[in-house]
């Protein structure tokens, strides 16, 4: 097939006319597609309601007529069960595809790189602004392990998707993935990329899209003065008073739908408020957990999965429910139960019973402090030291349930980078912390960009300030 007729079954699929930039970008794929290049890559950047979603579509639909299969990737669970409700077809996390455990013997195990044995792919990688190149397992980063994996196979592609208005990875300033010049000098990939920037006219029609494209024409501009927001004549973008924001949590929360909500704020400790004001005040939980209670993974678990199933590990990120509570204790200093838990990213997955700590549900800091791990580590070593050699030991602590205790934080209120990736139909949005005299910078705009575009249906502004909004539309609910 030659570029001009795999061009036009793109185009067919895509199911309307194009706009400009995204007639360049099905150009741009009918060669990418048919290359036969060392390591060809493509990056797809767009901002919100710009049609990457149509155009994934267009690409899987178009695919079998190449002969080619694909493969869709995200970083973490919520984001694959996005990719997979918008595609319609099965996607996976990067881990769970690219990584396996080995045995080590006496117990142990190891995490190694999986051999791809697909031929004839195209591995679509949805929300790559979150992949960070951190080294991780044996010096190695997951981009450069995603990468290798990918280009093992025999004629495999690779197709990021990002937005580089989003956050990048915690802790960095540009997402690696998301950057052609690290692609292409970094990992020696020969990519090209485009990046779409006119929304779709029926997308402006949407108070989100709207907002979302103000903030993203700002950070465009480096331009960070207020106002920010544009809320008249729109019914799905709301700036809401007190009162009626503890009306909507108490109706939101403990409807049918109530995992559709979500509390987005600024800081650890913020969502620690939240998170507690839910519970108490709205559902009427008392108790340290309850049965019911949502939760977020916030450190990767290889303990409590059986390794022959498909679920084997619980993932950072992943969205969890408690089923039932069997037992609660305390031990070596700290508070732990024993629950059994369904991971609501995973419907197809068998209920998992696992050993949680309760401490961090409550902690200012993402996971346990370098001070609160250590005194876990050595009160549990406490436990161990008739063992003489320190290796030895440390090897039999590693399958010390309480060693292994999962860590998690309450899912009712999350700090913007652990909702990244996850949509919600209701979202809403705490106004950020700005000290006085102080103005924003990049960074807050990225963060109002990647709260705002986690909606759905629905934002609602929280605690912002008049500067924050139109001059009509101030002191306006």
């Amino acid at each position: 097939m030659d570029n001009h007729t795999l061009y036009q079954y793109l185009v067919n699929h895509f199911g309307y006319q194009p706009t400009e930039g995204q007639a360049k970008v099905l150009h741009h794929l009918s060669y990418f597609l048919l290359s036969e290049k060392s390591k060809p890559a493509y990056l797809l950047q767009g901002y919100a309601g710009t049609g990457k979603t149509s155009l994934v579509s267009a690409i899987i639909k178009s695919l079998p007529l190449i002969k080619m299969s694909f493969s869709l990737l995200a970083p973490t669970g919520r984001a694959a069960k996005v990719l997979s409700n918008y595609t319609g077809k099965p996607a996976s996390t990067i881990h769970r595809k690219i990584y396996r455990f080995a045995e080590l013997g006496e117990g142990n195990i190891k995490i190694i790189r999986t051999e791809n044995k697909a031929r004839n792919t195209l591995f679509i990688v949805d929300e790559c602004s979150m992949i960070g190149d951190e080294y991780r397992y044996g010096g190695r980063s997951l981009l450069d392990d995603l990468i290798e994996y990918v280009f093992s196979g025999k004629n495999c592609k690779l197709l990021f998707i990002g937005d580089k208005a989003q956050l990048p990875p915690v802790g960095t300033d540009l997402s690696p993935a998301n950057d052609i010049n690290i692609l292409k000098n970094s990992f020696n990939l020969t990519v090209a990329s485009f990046e779409l920037k006119e929304v779709m006219r029926q997308s402006l029609e949407s108070g989100v899209l709207f907002n979302a494209t103000m903030i993203r024409n700002k950070l465009l501009n480096k331009d960070c003065s207020l106002p920010f927001f544009h809320t008249r004549n729109f019914n799905d973008f709301q700036r809401i008073d007190p009162m009626s924001f503890e009306e909507l949590l108490q109706q939101n929360f403990n409807s049918a739908e109530a995992s559709e909500n979500i509390i987005i704020v600024r800081s650890n400790k913020r969502a620690v408020l939240y998170n507690q004001a839910i519970r108490q005040g709205i559902l009427q939980e008392e108790g340290e957990i309850s049965t019911g209670d949502r939760l977020m993974v916030v450190k990767n678990n290889y303990f409590w999965t059986d390794k022959s199933k498909e679920i084997e590990f619980i993932a950072n990120g992943d969205m969890i429910e408690i089923n039932k509570i069997n037992h609660f204790e305390e031990m070596y200093g700290f508070h732990f139960a024993d629950v059994e838990i369904r991971l609501t990213d995973y419907p197809d997955s068998s209920d998992l019973s696992v050993k949680i700590l309760l401490d961090t549900l409550t902690s200012n800091s993402p996971v346990l402090t370098s001070d609160e791990s250590w005194r876990l580590y050595s009160a549990i070593e406490e436990d161990y030291m008739d063992i003489p050699n320190k290796r030895d030991r440390y090897k039999a602590m590693m399958n010390n349930p309480w060693y292994n205790a999962l860590l998690v934080k309450f899912g009712y209120a999350l700090t913007c980078h652990k909702t990244q990736g996850g949509q919600w139909k209701n979202v809403f949005i705490d106004a950020p912390f700005l000290p006085d005299g102080e103005t924003h910078n990049i960074t807050d705009l990225r963060w109002l960009y990647t709260a705002v575009t986690r909606a759905k249906n629905k934002v609602y502004l929280v605690n912002f300030k008049d500067d924050y909004f139109e001059d009509s539309e101030k002191q306006q609910y």
